[in-house]
């Protein structure tokens, strides 16, 4: 009996005893494991720290990129470099990037509404759409990347009068500006008896004054007077285009977001006169004849590869220079030539009408 007690106790006391390091190997090994944790996110953490470029652009490919648009105005070339800076953009980063696109309405106090909004947001980038967008952006920050497109100078838009083709600040981008020269050519093949171009355009973009002085020099050279009449907004177009038709032997309109923004009211009064128009892009050409035309889809896509440089491989925004159009299109407007008796040359190619 005392041998049957003996063992029991022994058999309870054994018990105990590995209960008690059982409950002490379970702890160690969940010290090891937090130990193991910590190490492990501590090695997480220098790898994505090791992943980072020199310049300190992350390759984080689970990083979703924040993008702010801010578009001056709706019309047909500012549409297409919108959606040309989004495709190129999408198509490197797929739902990794995401666009907060807003319109200005063609007021500029709306554009800096809108992008001191992407500032405070925190966008990892502003894509400004139009000179009055960048000029909006590049006075709502100076350190958030901002990239230009549908900006014909940008030493103009910026106020840079040293301006060598980069800005040495946060700003690069892509220019829309055509060869001025081979514009006033048009005018001199298309309408040979002209006397006197009208200019016209708004004066409250600086791009346009731009365009306007490039092509005063122009005809200059070649003995042709001009004169510049000038909107200050849309409500004054009907009454300056209709002076400017009283006035002109033909018109030019440079690249002018305002006026493409009214191209219809401009088409009926140019029709109504019977004046030929050169527009500086394809967009006022519905109100024109012909114009020296470039891809506003292959700018803004442009841009989108100039943003994803940025973003995903750190490349130095204030060191990027300006890109301009690949090549120019001589298009022209069929029905407004055949209203107006034009007969265009070989060389040109028809605009596709809608």
């Amino acid at each position: 009996m005392k041998k049957k007690l003996f063992a029991v106790l022994m058999a309870a006391a054994m018990t105990a005893s590995l209960t008690a390091c059982g409950s002490a190997s379970d702890d160690s090994t969940a010290d090891k494991s937090q130990s193991g944790d910590a190490q492990t996110e501590s090695a997480e953490s220098g790898a994505s720290d090791a992943e980072k470029t020199e310049d300190g652009a992350a390759s984080d490919s689970d990083k979703v990129y924040k993008i702010g648009i801010c578009q001056l105005v709706e019309h047909e070339a500012l549409d297409a470099a919108t959606q040309g800076f989004q495709d190129a953009l999408k198509e490197k980063l797929g739902d990794n990037v995401t666009f907060d696109l807003q319109n200005a309405q063609n007021e500029q106090t709306n554009c800096a509404t809108i992008c001191n909004g992407f500032v405070s947001g925190n966008v990892d980038l502003i894509m400004a759409n139009a000179t009055p967008s960048l000029q909006a952006a590049s006075a709502a920050t100076n350190q958030i990347p901002i990239l230009g497109t549908s900006i014909t100078d940008y030493a103009t838009a910026l106020g840079q009068s040293d301006f060598t083709g980069t800005s040495g600040t946060n700003i690069s981008g892509t220019s829309d500006l055509a060869p001025i020269d081979q514009q006033e050519d048009m005018i001199l093949e298309l309408i040979p008896d002209a006397k006197e171009v009208g200019i016209v355009y708004c004066s409250a973009e600086p791009n346009s004054k731009f365009q306007a002085q490039q092509m005063e020099a122009a005809l200059e050279e070649d003995k042709i007077a001009y004169k510049e009449y000038t909107a200050s907004d849309s409500n004054e177009i009907q009454a300056v285009m209709t002076n400017a038709c009283s006035s002109s032997d033909c018109l030019y309109i440079p690249t002018d977001n305002t006026m493409a923004a009214s191209v219809s009211l401009i088409k009926d009064i140019a029709l109504q006169y019977k004046m030929p128009v050169i527009a500086g892009e394809a967009g006022i050409c519905e109100g024109g004849i012909a114009t020296l035309s470039i891809s506003y889809y292959d700018l803004g896509y442009a841009t989108g590869n100039m943003a994803y440089e940025i973003l995903v491989n750190g490349a130095n925004v204030a060191e990027m220079p300006i890109e301009y159009a690949e090549a120019t299109t001589k298009q022209y407007n069929q029905a407004n030539c055949e209203a107006l008796g034009i007969t265009i040359p070989d060389g040109y190619e028809p605009i596709a009408s809608e």
